[in-house]
């Protein structure tokens, strides 16, 4: 990437998933940061602010690091996965979920997630992101109510 009018020139990107509001130094977070030359401390406490309304839940946070060691960083929505665990009350999947069902979830509460997801889904619409977050769901072994 070449500078243009003055822009700082991104080194590498990195993808993490960390708990909301809970991030810590500790792996994974301190050893990608760090063999960057990111202060560590300055990213979990900045991460922590903007995602202290995610309590403990996975977020996936992408990371601009800079020539200059500076860095700035974009959150993401939680993963559909986790939005449905939470939705379902469940804390994990299912093992076989077309046998076993752990769960289920109601249209109101797919949509709801869809709308949440709605900008990192690869979706024109709120249906086709619908059925997108029910085949997850599915895949789960978690059942869809009306």
């Amino acid at each position: 990437m070449a500078k243009a009018g003055g822009k700082k020139k991104v080194v590498v990107q990195i993808k993490l998933q960390a708990a909301g509001g809970q991030a810590t130094p500790a792996p994974p977070i301190g050893p990608a940061l760090g063999q960057h030359g990111v202060n560590i401390g300055q990213f979990v406490s900045q991460f922590n602010e903007k995602t202290k309304e995610h309590n403990g839940m996975l977020v996936p946070v992408v990371i601009n690091v800079y020539q200059d060691k500076s860095f700035d960083f974009i959150v993401k929505s939680p993963p559909a996965a986790e939005l449905l665990k939470q939705a379902a009350g469940i804390v994990k999947g299912s093992g076989v979920p077309h046998k076993e069902k752990v769960g289920s979830v109601t249209r109101d509460q797919v949509r709801t997630i869809a709308e949440t997801k709605r900008n990192d889904l690869n979706a024109f619409g709120i249906e086709q992101a619908q059925r997108i977050i029910e085949g997850t769901a599915r895949s789960m072994g978690i059942e869809l109510k009306d």
